[in-house]
C-alpha cells in the first residue's frame, strides 16, 4: 500500500486541528472582551503561551 494516496490528508488534518484550536480561543477572547481574531495566536508557538497567560492573568474587560 503506497502513502501517496493519502498526500493530501496532512493538509485536511492540519486544518482540522486548527480550527479546533482557534474556535474555541476566539469565543473565549470574545467573551472577556477582547478581539476574536486574537484567539488565532493560538496556532503559533510561543504566542499560544503568551496569549494564555495573557487571558489568565490580564484585565478582562467583560460587561459583568
Amino acid at each position: 500500500m503506497s502513502y501517496e494516496m493519502f498526500g493530501g490528508m496532512g493538509f485536511l488534518w492540519m486544518l482540522v486541528v486548527g480550527i479546533i484550536f482557534v474556535i474555541p480561543a476566539w469565543r473565549i477572547c470574545q467573551r472577556i472582551g477582547y478581539p476574536g481574531p486574537l484567539g488565532i495566536l493560538i496556532l503559533i508557538p510561543f504566542a499560544n503561551i503568551i496569549l494564555l497567560y495573557f487571558i489568565a492573568f490580564g484585565p478582562w474587560k467583560s460587561k459583568h
